[in-house]
């Protein structure tokens, strides 16, 4: 296992640029150890809605988590806004940087991860490979 910190800076979308970072850093495997920051939009699919919710204005990333592939990432993401008012949900595309986002991620050369239609949940799920299975 081989981690990769990266500053994300502002105007860039961070589920973007965390699947940008994996395909350049040669790794088709890799989880989020660690992200907090700024978001200037924040754009959260809550549990059993089709559409994201959007926030506008300054939030801070509480917490950050997630499995990336090169086919698709899967990230949940916690903020809080200015009165502390904390929610969380999937990342969707749209939660743009407001200052800086700090993500520690953690590359698995060993494993490859894929996103498979799953019939049970309707949903590409993560297909977890070994990339030398006789081992």
């Amino acid at each position: 296992m081989q981690f990769l910190p990266l500053r994300i800076v502002p105007g860039e979308d961070l589920r973007q640029a965390l699947a940008s970072a994996l395909r350049a850093s040669g790794c088709s495997a890799a989880f989020v150890v660690s992200g907090i920051g700024s978001l200037s939009t924040v754009r959260l699919r809550f549990a059993g809605l089709a559409e994201p919710h959007v926030i506008e204005g300054a939030v801070e990333i509480v917490s950050l988590a997630g499995t990336l592939a090169l086919d698709g990432v899967d990230l949940h993401m916690s903020v809080a806004d200015a009165s502390g008012r904390v929610c969380g949900g999937h990342v969707a595309t749209g939660c743009i940087v407001r200052t800086t986002a700090e993500v520690l991620l953690a590359l698995l050369a060993d494993w490859s991860f894929t996103r498979e239609p799953d019939p049970a949940t309707g949903y590409p799920e993560l297909v977890i490979t070994p990339n030398n299975p006789q081992r």
